[in-house]
């Protein structure tokens, strides 16, 4: 049984990882998830403080996961409006795939500070301040997640 444990677990935390890059799968959510299974087995492998640890560390990645970006845009002297274009267009980038999602949030700030009334220029200072943000957002999630995966594979080898 424990095997099963094991293996359901490494498929959570691969979808978790690439929940990393995907909007719409919660990467850290679900590789805590992976973490959490680990603990039906026989002999839990996690003790509760250092699973606690990682629901906190999850929480505050998956909420710096969507501020962020939009930090970002402000940062780079976007408004209101380039804030809600970078958040329409990741979700519209979503279905774009991979490219999308990476292109989605900057072009999405731009046309949102372009209907605020700012010159393209300011527009495309706050669109790189969103994919900066996105990026960052990412880098993080990935670090996250792939720290995790290593706790998990330290199981097995």
């Amino acid at each position: 049984m424990d095997t099963l444990w094991l293996v359901i677990g490494i498929i959570v935390m691969l979808v978790g990882v690439l929940g990393c890059i995907l909007p719409l799968l919660p990467g850290p959510p679900l590789s805590y998830i992976a973490l959490l299974i680990q603990q039906l087995r026989s002999d839990p492998p996690f003790t509760s403080k250092f699973l606690w640890i990682w629901a906190g560390i999850t929480v505050v990645v998956t909420v710096l996961d969507y501020v962020i970006p939009l930090y970002g845009t402000k940062r780079f002297g976007g408004s209101k409006y380039g804030i809600w274009g970078c958040t329409i267009g990741l979700i519209a980038g979503f279905w774009l795939g991979p490219l999308g999602i990476i292109i989605g949030p900057f072009v999405g700030a731009f046309i949102g500070e372009i209907i605020a009334n700012n010159n393209s220029s300011q527009a495309q200072k706050a669109a790189w301040g969103s994919f900066v943000g996105f990026l960052f957002g990412t880098l993080l999630k990935l670090v996250v997640c792939v720290i995790m995966a290593w706790y998990l594979l330290k199981l097995i080898f």
